[in-house]
């Protein structure tokens, strides 16, 4: 039996499900690390990058496009047009993994030699190719799932992935390693983990893909066979498509916005720094942007990503009927879960960066960039939750019109500043880019509903934020500096753990003792986050209680 998932728990299980991805797909880079130079993870860089871009290229918008449609028809009471759907979308998903994975075998080597300037890529790009066959079909599966609210198939099969993809990719990179193949080559075998995990999360898909299809036939059988019969839709793929493509290619432009950023900055890096660094700097920079920068940058908005998936369907059912109350609720009420937890998230690591990135890596090089690019995802986090409120409110061409500006300003910015600047430069009109959409995307949305976050909270927020980060980061620099006498990998593990601590906590007290978070705000959480907040609330009421008295 495959039970339906709330907002609430399918957020929960997307985030967890991403949160493992995430750390496992760290995991990957530490050893990586380890076992490449400043050109070897370079190469690993621009492979994985290409290759992200062009999967969400590939399959970026479809499979919001397709939960959206799925649960609107099944909320009309429509569920032979939302089979229809699913099978246009496989299809589709099929041909495009064919296509994809052929042209970027054909234009590997182009590409590595002509637009990234580093020649030895070619080999680690073809050997990423063949993930691109699964993956458009594992999207679609995807998609399909979250529009039915079923999360646990979706977070399932990401795990799985990621899992297959560490194990081999490790495993394939040390054996090159040991064989002595050069740097190519162990880029090369690295990147090949993702061919493996692919296979893995398409066999789990299948697996969920059977046993809703039984429970499907079993309800249909209840309901009368000459009914289901009759019931069978007649949309063509024509039709269907038209309405995909129309939904999708907002989606796939507002989606691609951070990947074509990691993209651009990887593939752009030595002809925007050329100026700036030698060469040979240049590829040690490269390399600690891509295999730590982006790597942890990408923890933060975790949350956010899964809050974007799990929305779309309720919003979107929501909004379809009119019901805008219950539409401005539940985007305020994400929006204000993704301030809660994105934010700490975001300004913990870059407080900690020096010691996260010793603790993980084979040396603090690169900790500054892991510092400015985590910073940077407090308004990706905004941007991105955002982009889905709009695209869950049916104005997904709004988002792509700010996407496609956003960009703009990206390039722009980073021709001016990376010369000055270099990498900082880079990251730097990242974080500009991010703020430009997310401001344009909350004056479209004020314009349907009043969102109601913090209200008059804010100063309240800033200085929990100011008072919690601070005292973090004097607390990591105390941490290295006077902690003395054990391994030095023991220091910076002393120090994340101390920094985390102290600064969470500071920051869930102050949340609670300046009333940012309120009442109302903790019986809207789900239970785990009730249950830490609630002995700190009784604190404030008795308080509140004894000045009143």
């Amino acid at each position: 039996m495959v039970k339906k998932d709330s907002l609430i728990k399918g957020t929960i299980i997307l985030a967890a499900a991403a949160l493992v991805a995430r750390f496992l797909g760290i995991f990957q880079r530490i050893p990586l690390d380890y076992m490449t130079d400043s050109h070897g993870g370079g190469y690993f860089t621009v492979a994985n990058n290409i290759y992200l871009m062009l999967l969400i290229v590939a399959t970026g918008g479809i499979p919001s496009a397709i939960s959206k449609m799925v649960s609107e028809r099944y909320a009309l009471g429509r569920p032979d047009e939302a089979q229809r759907i699913y099978k246009a979308a496989l299809l589709f998903g099929a041909v495009t993994g064919v296509l994809i994975t052929v042209l970027l075998l054909v234009f590997a080597p182009f590409y590595a030699t002509h637009i990234a300037e580093k020649p030895g890529a070619e080999l680690a790009v073809r050997a990423i190719a063949p993930a691109l066959l699964f993956f458009p079909v594992i999207a679609m599966m995807r998609g399909y799932f979250q529009g039915r609210q079923f999360m646990a198939a979706g977070g399932v099969s990401q795990i799985v992935e990621q899992i297959l993809r560490v194990i081999t990719a490790v495993g394939l990179g040390y054996l090159a390693f040991g064989l002595d193949w050069g740097q190519d080559w162990i880029a090369a075998a690295a990147t090949f983990g993702s061919v493996f995990g692919s296979v893995g999360a398409f066999l789990v898909m299948l697996s969920y893909a059977r046993r809703l299809k039984r429970q499907d036939v079993k309800e249909t059988a209840g309901s009368g066979f000459a009914q289901a019969r009759s019931n069978r839709s007649t949309l063509s793929f024509k039709s269907i498509y038209r309405e995909l493509f129309k939904i999708s290619v907002p989606i796939v432009i507002t989606s691609m916005t951070v990947q074509f950023i990691y993209f651009f900055d990887t593939s752009f890096f030595m002809k925007l720094t050329h100026g700036y660094y030698a060469t040979a700097d240049a590829d040690q920079m490269l390399d600690w942007l891509g295999v730590k920068a982006q790597a942890l940058a990408g923890i933060p908005p975790i949350l956010a990503i899964a809050l974007s998936q799990s929305m779309i369907p309720v919003i979107s059912a929501a909004y379809k009927v009119k019901n805008m109350k219950e539409v401005e609720r539940q985007a305020s009420l994400v929006m204000r879960i993704v301030v809660f937890t994105g934010v700490p998230a975001s300004l913990i690591m870059t407080v900690a960066a020096v010691s996260i990135t010793g603790l993980l890596f084979s040396s603090t090089g690169g900790s500054g960039a892991v510092a400015a690019l985590t910073a940077g995802t407090i308004f990706q986090i905004t941007m991105m939750t955002s982009n889905t409120v709009l695209t869950s409110m049916n104005k997904p061409r709004l988002p792509m019109r700010h996407a496609i500006f956003g960009i703009i300003v990206k390039v722009v910015t980073s021709l001016i500043l990376a010369p000055i600047l270099g990498v900082y430069g880079i990251i730097l009109s990242s974080t500009i880019c991010f703020m430009f959409i997310a401001s344009l995307n909350f004056r479209q949305i004020r314009k349907e509903i009043r969102l109601n976050i913090l209200g008059t909270r804010w100063t309240g927020y800033v200085l929990t934020i100011a008072i919690a980060s601070g005292a973090g980061w004097l607390i990591d620099y105390a941490c290295r500096m006077y902690v003395g006498g054990i391994p030095v990998k023991l220091t910076y593990a002393f120090a994340c753990i101390v920094v985390g601590l102290v600064s969470l906590g500071l920051y869930v007290a102050l949340l609670v003792l300046l009333r940012v978070v309120t009442k109302e705000d903790v019986q809207q959480f789900p239970g785990p986050l009730r249950r830490l907040l609630n002995p700190l609330m009784r604190v404030v009421a008795r308080r509140g209680v004894n000045s009143g008295s």
